[in-house]
């Protein structure tokens, strides 16, 4: 029987994962000291996050009287004139799908933005949460316009405008609203 070559590349080692210094679990203990469980780090974990998160909100500036972010005043603007385009389309007789709306298809939608306009415009937690809403349902459209209905070069570039705008305000609105939502400071 002819003997088996002996493999070239011998069979690679598995990493131990254990709470070593560069694990999420902290520091490896020390001998004689029991592992921490998956529970304390965990619990470790969240301090550290919440340490964190204790600290950002530590930096930020409360609102002063009648101030308002520029991103959200930027949204107010962009929701004001949404609502505007919606009754201007409708008055000036626009057709969709060949029919012309109904007048309810068309308030509701006007009178959305126009309140979200106002909310952000009076810097309100509530608009700017809607209007981000408003985002994430574009966002999500546009990842779906690239992925499947996007067909020339043009389409392909003008929905990838769209998607790094929306994701651009949704980013910056972020501050904006744990800015607002901030008690004033005594």
């Amino acid at each position: 029987m002819p003997e088996q070559p002996a493999d070239p590349v011998p069979p690679r080692k598995r990493k131990r994962r254990d709470a070593g210094p560069s694990a999420p679990g902290g520091p490896a203990p020390t001998p004689g000291e029991p592992a921490p469980t998956p529970r304390e780090r965990m619990e470790r974990g969240y301090a550290r996050a919440e340490q964190r998160n204790r600290e950002v909100r530590e930096g930020l500036e409360p609102l002063a009287a009648g101030e308002r972010p520029p991103v959200v005043t930027i949204g107010a603007a962009v929701a004001g004139l949404i609502a505007l385009s919606i009754l201007a389309g409708y008055l000036a007789g626009v057709k969709v799908e060949g029919e012309k709306p109904h007048l309810a298809q068309v308030l509701a939608p006007a009178l959305i933005m126009g309140v979200m306009a106002w909310g952000m415009w009076r810097a309100r937690y509530w608009a700017v949460l809607g209007f981000q809403l408003l985002l994430v349902f574009l966002i999500f459209s546009a990842v779906f316009g690239l992925a499947v209905q996007a067909s020339t070069v043009a389409e392909f570039a003008t929905t990838l405008a769209l998607l790094a705008v929306a994701g651009a305000f949704f980013y910056f609105m972020v501050k904006a609203m744990a800015r607002i939502q901030m008690p004033a400071r005594k």
